[in-house]
């Protein structure tokens, strides 16, 4: 067997999701709302499945969905996409796997800010790569110029980033993409940019595609995901947009991952970008009151909370909270012994992990949140 997944362990959201089945646990380790999808796409995917086509849909993708991807970044971001710039994918993970195995060849680096999606790693030795770390320091989590271009080396060939930043809640402005687009152009590097979060901005907040900045459109590859951008994680519906060479290529190696994607559900998602935009804010707002309503209730119970600007996700410093053991430790015991299910940030890279934090999901209902809370208070107890 291949000795990449042999020796692979479980996802750590596997393994989280596992303790809380096993231990009855109310699960806030893995990253999916309960709450906020809009019921008409709901619709829209019935109808689709009853009355369009159920029979492979073309690989790049439905052109109604490509076409609405590309009007929809258009329209927010001021961006003059088309079709052809756009690779429908089964997920935002079949979306960065197709990336870098379209961009990594034998013996390259690539460059992954960590905490990272733990899936960044494995795709780049699955493609013959080298990952290679830059530690994000918390709480502030900001991209040094310094760092980055310290890491860059005559095999790298790519950056992967992720704005906003999961597992931190951290949304990087534009100083900091200005860093990695720098980094980029002195180096003639592809960056590969996980965008998926970049609708569920909270306090306001707006954001900024990276391919936007002048000299990145050319090289960067946006991973999009309607998983994110409607609450319906389990469509796993993403996909790549680039600059039409590089899509070309990207489309090749996405053709032999999945090949296509569920039509009805293509369809649905175009329906949902194309009907406009009003799903937008209410949607943050309930993402911003369930995060404000876990924030207050942890910080009340004693917890030390990050502070959180985007996705559904928070982090609770254990050091500072006056809990003397790691996040792997911590975890455990609280799935166990208090009854609430919590992911150990040290989950997120392999060198220089933070093993102080845990990663908690916020988009969940008020009574999950409540239950999540008072758990973990009982989980504080068990070492103070």
């Amino acid at each position: 067997m291949n000795p990449l997944y042999e020796q692979m362990p479980v996802s750590v959201f596997e393994r989280m999701s596992l303790a809380a089945a096993k231990f009855g646990a109310v699960n806030l380790g893995q990253g999916f709302p309960d709450f906020g999808w809009p019921d008409e796409i709901l619709e829209a995917a019935a109808r689709a499945l009853k009355d369009s086509s159920n029979q492979y849909p073309p690989s790049r993708g439905l052109p109604a969905l490509r076409e609405a991807v590309a009007a929809h970044y258009n329209r927010h971001f001021g961006q003059e996409l088309a079709a052809e710039h756009v690779c429908v994918t089964s997920g935002a993970t079949e979306a960065l796997s197709a990336a870098i195995l379209a961009t990594v060849q034998p013996a390259d680096e690539v460059i992954i800010l960590t905490p990272a999606y733990d899936s960044y790693a494995p795709t780049i030795r699955r493609a013959g790569g080298v990952p290679v770390e830059v530690a994000l320091k918390p709480p502030e989590w900001r991209i040094d110029y310094d760092a980055l271009s310290t890491a860059v080396t005559s095999n790298t060939r790519a950056i992967i980033v992720n704005n906003p930043h999961n597992p931190t809640g951290r949304k990087f402005g534009k100083d900091e993409l200005a860093v990695i687009a720098a980094v980029a152009e002195i180096s003639d590097l592809i960056v590969i940019s996980d965008e998926v979060w970049e609708h569920v901005l909270l306090d306001g907040r707006s954001f900024t595609s990276l391919a936007t900045l002048p000299g990145m459109e050319e090289r960067t590859i946006k991973v999009g995901s309607a998983g994110k951008i409607f609450s319906l994680t389990g469509w796993k519906v993403g996909w790549m947009v680039a600059a039409p060479g590089l899509a070309n290529v990207l489309a090749r190696a996405h053709q032999f991952l999945t090949f296509s994607t569920v039509p009805n559900l293509q369809a649905a998602v175009a329906f949902g970008l194309s009907k406009g935009d009003e799903w937008i804010e209410p949607m943050r707002e309930r993402f911003q009151r369930a995060r404000d309503r876990m924030s207050k209730g942890l910080r009340e119970g004693g917890y030390a909370v990050l502070d959180s600007a985007s996705t559904y996700f928070l982090c609770v410093d254990l050091a500072a909270s006056g809990i003397g053991v790691d996040d792997e430790s911590f975890a455990m015991a609280a799935a166990e012994r208090a009854g609430v299910a919590v992911v150990p940030l040290s989950a997120f890279a392999e060198q220089n992990a933070p093993r102080h934090l845990v990663r908690l999901c916020f988009g969940k209902k008020d009574e999950t949140i409540d239950a999540g809370v008072a758990a973990m208070i009982k989980a504080k107890g068990l070492f103070g």
